[in-house]
């Protein structure tokens, strides 16, 4: 389908004239037309469209009625039905009261060329900038940033269960594109083992029993591996996704040794990495990871608001990655994201998940942001204890190279090492000096005291904040962070965020953005309106004890 770009035009007047009859006190939609427009309009998705062919339906409807869909937690079904049928609809995309609407598939076809584009964020960022139009967003200031579990469109499996179904898997799909060849290949018995799906009470109960079954599923995948490597006219299989995947997970899970194929031992180093280990066939990029006692398979969602108190509460940034990424290497991809849409904060609010040493000093030179969370905490003894020397009672001269102690013994030991990557310096004191030490017992359990330190920046910056962590005005500053868990809270229980719609880390991260775009919409209604924000909920038996008591 192509595009013809079309101006954008005022609301009809009978569609005007019904939706005030229809809405005397107001309407959010109406609203929302009133003062922002189309938000949209066409030249925005030009790129997306080729220049001939049928003429498509006009991408900026597609994409205020995306948005709405999110909103309003609809399927394409109801969207579509909901574009025909409904007065605050057809005002806000300027439709006439007969417009007939459209296909509920066009939003599908949509929602793919925004990801083939890798346009996921657009609709997101020409909200934002309609914001700053409007003086409801500007850089600096601060902003707070959090994440969240998100489940994949897959049910959990086991080992067992997930070899079982990636070669029913790829016996369906071999089924319906090469049907004549799987036909000559298929052994009789796979009917009973692979014709339903594998469930758990479905599989052997007892440890052997299931070995052997781990064993013939694994021996009936590499047998039909090695008929593709062997038919020359099946070599266009290597090509199809599902044989890819049953290769991956019988690489994971199997190893070969003298020509017998074996199922791998748990525990034993044996098994990939959960970064790497496939969980389901359905879905090869989701991951399993755990979260003190939550465990899932899927993704993590990173949200960034602003929290300024004179200005609407919206999100800047959204970032969706595999389960089983870390905080800290996320960080970097946010702030890039918010310095792209020139709306990097003064402060960034975070948790430790997100605070390392390298990422306090590489905020603030890179982008001039003031990374606020509390440090992570020095887990030697001396520290731990509470009583002995730690590494932070010791003076350090980086101009000088040298260390002084707190009883003033001064070293020259200074190394240069690397670890995981990064700089470091390890100093040492001597024996002779450590040896007499009427306090050694508190300072170390060794004959004579090392100390291992981050480089000069990284040092300084982490020590500033433990002791920032420490002053009596720290939980003022940090409090206002607590804000992010209720906007993680809304997405998730008001606009399902925690669930995936679709499959893959792309799709996954286009509904998370069309969340948290709907999100923002009806935070500018609130805020035109001036609805106040939300208050933390109390139990009831709480809002029964006076304040003083308390």
């Amino acid at each position: 389908m192509s595009l013809h770009p079309q101006p954008s035009t005022p609301v009809p007047s009978q569609t005007h004239q019904v939706a005030q009859a229809a809405f005397p006190r107001g309407n959010c939609y109406l609203q929302l037309r009133d003062t922002l427009g189309t938000l949209y309009d066409d030249a925005l998705f030009a790129d997306l469209f080729p220049p001939r062919g049928q003429a498509a339906q006009a991408p900026w409807q597609l994409a205020l009625v995306t948005l709405l869909q999110f909103a309003e937690n609809l399927s394409d079904r109801q969207a579509a039905d909901a574009v025909r049928s409904r007065i605050d609809w057809k005002y806000l995309l300027g439709l006439e009261l007969t417009d007939p609407g459209f296909d509920f598939s066009i939003l599908s076809e949509f929602r793919q060329r925004l990801v083939a584009g890798k346009a996921e964020e657009r609709l997101l960022n020409h909200l934002l900038v309609c914001c700053q139009d409007q003086k409801w967003l500007k850089a600096g200031g601060k902003q707070r940033t959090d994440a969240t579990h998100v489940l994949a469109r897959v049910r959990d499996m086991n080992r067992l269960e997930c070899v079982a179904e990636t070669m029913r898997f790829a016996l369906n799909r071999l089924a319906i594109l090469l049907p004549d060849w799987l036909a000559r290949q298929l052994q009789p018995e796979w009917a009973a083992r692979y014709g339903p799906r594998a469930e758990e009470y479905r599989l052997p109960h007892t440890k052997p029993e299931r070995l052997a079954y781990a064993q013939q599923v694994g021996q009936d995948g590499w047998w039909l591996l090695e008929r593709i490597e062997q038919d020359e006219r099946a070599a266009l299989l290597w090509q199809l996704p599902a044989i890819d995947v049953l290769r991956q997970v019988w690489l994971q899970q199997f190893r070969l040794v003298d020509g017998q194929l074996i199922w791998r031992v748990e525990n034993q180093g044996e098994l990939p990495p959960s970064a790497q280990l496939i969980s389901s066939p359905y879905d090869v990029e989701a991951r399993f990871s755990r979260k003190r006692t939550t465990t899932w398979v899927g993704y993590k969602v990173h949200l960034s608001e602003t929290c300024e108190p004179d200005q609407p509460h919206l999100i800047t940034q959204v970032a969706t990655t595999v389960s089983t990424e870390a905080d800290s290497i996320t960080l970097p991809q946010i702030q890039q994201g918010l310095a792209d849409q020139s709306l990097l904060p003064s402060q960034q609010l975070v948790d430790t998940a997100y605070v390392s040493a390298e990422l306090l000093v590489q905020s603030q030179q890179l982008h001039q942001v003031e990374l606020v969370g509390p440090a992570r905490k020095d887990q030697k003894w001396q520290a731990l204890a509470g009583q002995g020397y730690a590494a932070a009672d010791f003076h350090v001269d980086w101009d000088a190279q040298q260390a002084t102690c707190p009883q003033g013994h001064t070293t020259r030991s200074w190394f240069h090492t690397m670890e995981k990557g990064q700089p470091r310096v390890f100093i040492k004191f001597s024996a002779k000096q450590c040896g007499p030490c009427p306090v050694r017992a508190q300072c170390t359990r060794m004959k004579r005291r090392g100390i291992k330190l981050r480089a000069d920046a990284q040092y300084q910056a982490l020590q500033a904040s433990r002791v920032r962590d420490r002053q009596a005005d720290w939980p003022l500053l940090y409090n206002r962070r607590a804000g992010i868990e209720g906007t993680l809270s809304q997405g998730v229980r008001g606009f399902g965020m925690r669930r995936s719609r679709y499959v893959g880390l792309a799709k996954t991260h286009l509904q998370h953005v069309f969340i948290a775009a709907a999100m923002n919409l009806s935070r500018i209604v609130n805020w035109i309106n001036e609805v106040p924000l939300a208050q933390t909920r109390r139990a009831a038996f709480e809002r029964l004890i006076p304040p003083a008591m308390a």
